[in-house]
Order: C-alpha cells, then structure tokens, then sequence
C-alpha cells in the first residue's frame, strides 16, 4: 500500500530536513563533475537555497511524517538566477528533488502540478524550469508531464548550457 502524497508549504523546522533530501538527491550527479571545487560550490548553493531570501514559496511532499520531495518557486529570472536579461516574468521551478529512496512513487509529478497551480495563481500563462544534460531523467518527465524546450531562455554557467523548459497554461 501506498502511503498518501500531501503537498505543503516548508515550514522554519523542516528546513535542515529539506537541505539533507537536496544533498541526497543531487548526490547522484557528483561523478559528472570534472572539477570538484565546481561540485562543491553546487553543493553550498543548493543548501544555501533553502534560506534565499528571493524564493517566493518552497513546497514539500510529505508522506506521514517524512519529507520526500521538494521544489522551489521564483517570480522571475532575476529572482530565481540573478539573470533579468532572460526577461522571464513568469514562476520558475528550482531545484525539483525527491529522495533517492522514495523514487518512483509519483511525488516529483505531484510537485510539478502544485508548481503548475501556483503558477495559475498568480495569474501566468507559462511556467519555466532550467536544467542540464545531467540531469536525463528529469528532462524526460519535464517533456512526459508536457513541458517544451525554450532556447531562447537558456544561459551558461561555467561552460554548461542550462536548458529552459517551458509549460503553456
């Protein structure tokens, strides 16, 4: 049997418990990194995410008492990547992660939708997430779940291309 799927807002106590499931997630992409100093600014910054002042909402998945999964929600590219030349003015989802232990369960799709239910309402008509050729499984449920590649909304960081995804509401 399937333990229930609540998505909600993070709350002030769950924040270390969010920042150790973003460690554990992304651990999996270490090895594709060639620099290592490269891999442990990526790794600071994913647990600095959790506090950036510029978040407007970071959801949770929860089953029991157990946080699988997150994402968080900018307004804009200036917000989520310091990056107003991109001109997006719409949410943008960062940092979509679900627990290595609890892959499998639908809880990354639950999150997208209450990315999409945010992003209706405040009145937009497209959400975007970015991500890197790293990350091939998460690029295959963006376009499942209907998310289409937008090239003139990536940038570089470092030498890796970041892709934009985008989902027309």
């Amino acid at each position: 049997m399937i333990d229930q799927i609540v998505i909600k807002e993070l709350l002030e106590e769950e924040k270390e418990a969010v920042r150790q499931l973003l460690v554990e997630s992304y651990q999996q992409y270490k090895y594709e990194y060639n620099n290592a100093r490269v891999w442990e600014e990526y790794l600071t910054n994913i647990k600095a995410s959790v506090d950036n002042p510029e978040v407007e909402k970071i959801l949770i998945a929860k089953s029991n008492d157990n946080i699988l999964g997150t994402l968080q929600l900018f307004l804009s590219s200036e917000k989520a990547y310091q990056r107003p030349e991109l001109q997006i003015f719409s949410p943008i989802i960062r940092l979509l992660a679900v627990h290595p232990e609890a892959r499998g369960r639908g809880i990354a799709q639950e999150l997208l939708k209450a990315g999409l239910q945010f992003a209706k309402s405040q009145g937009a008509n497209k959400l975007y997430l970015h991500t890197g050729d790293k990350m091939q499984k998460a690029i295959r449920l963006y376009k499942w779940f209907g998310f289409k590649r937008d090239q003139t909304k990536e940038f570089y960081n470092n030498d890796i291309l970041v892709k934009c995804y985008r989902y027309d509401l």
